[in-house]
């Protein structure tokens, strides 16, 4: 199964030559699961669609954006229940920001059976670690609620670096709020100790952007749900995607993830 997340930066910048990059990239990757944040979904308007074609089935945050951006999931198999979480939790979080955790149950053909297929953007803004730990609580909670026994696979523009607290308590390193979870990061499995940065002046459109932060992080993920043994899903393969230009344009001001899953082998008593 392989799964892909990427922050399409909107329409901003010049839309119909990233369109191209995007369009082309996605074609070539061939994903199963998709998430996009930040992407453009309007009455005039569907990205996702655009960029994907007609091949997957989708569902989209509802309470996007005044200008129509919010998080959008996508899949080659059919699309069960849907579930939503608003994350403006303080009075901190930007009220014009669809910040959000949506969760969609997808029904994906054995070996790998039921994933419960989870999205989201939390707070944005450097200061705000407060905000996204909080958010990160509250999405913990909405996504148990919903779970089950079925894999969960939780992806997106997190925004903060694994240092960050609100990523090590995905990561089962911090518990927060008397709560702890445990998450697998694609990234860190397949290679571990190298930085990955997603957002970074290496990139023109960070650097030349208006959120031009001073050092490159890695803030965008795909992670897997724990139980005592581990990861339920193998990660068998990570890696960046749309992280160099094609014939100087920059697909986004974010490099996308992806990720191949695999069933668990047995364990080895």
């Amino acid at each position: 199964m392989r799964v892909l997340m990427q922050n399409p930066e909107a329409l901003f910048g010049d839309w119909s030559r990233r369109r191209a990059v995007l369009a082309a990239g996605l074609r070539e990757a061939q994903p199963d699961l998709v998430s996009f944040v930040e992407a453009i979904v309007t009455d005039e308007y569907d990205q996702p669609r655009d960029l994907l074609g007609p091949d997957f089935h989708m569902v989209h945050q509802v309470e996007r954006g005044g200008n129509g951006a919010g998080i959008t999931i996508a899949s080659r198999w059919p699309i069960g229940k849907v579930h939503e979480l608003d994350l403006h939790v303080t009075p901190e979080v930007d009220p014009e920001f669809p910040a959000a955790t949506l969760a969609a149950e997808i029904e994906v053909p054995d070996p790998v059976g039921p994933v419960l297929f989870v999205s989201t953007n939390p707070s944005w803004q450097l200061p705000l670690e407060h905000e996204r730990q909080a958010q990160a609580v509250a999405s913990a909670r909405f996504i148990e609620d919903h779970a089950g026994d079925q894999h969960v696979v939780l992806v997106g523009d997190f925004d903060a670096t694994p240092e960050a607290t609100s990523m090590r308590f995905w990561r089962g390193l911090h518990a927060l709020d008397g709560l702890s979870v445990c998450y697998r990061d694609a990234w860190e499995t397949a290679h571990p100790g190298e930085p990955g940065h997603t957002f970074t002046r290496e990139n023109a459109r960070v650097r030349d952007g208006a959120v031009a932060w001073d050092v490159g992080r890695r803030i965008d993920y795909i992670m897997v749900r724990c139980d005592e043994h581990g990861p339920t899903l193998d990660i068998a393969a990570c890696s960046r995607i749309f992280d160099q230009p094609v014939n100087g344009v920059w697909a986004s001001d974010h490099f996308g993830v992806i990720a191949e899953l695999e069933a668990r082998r047995p364990t080895t008593p």
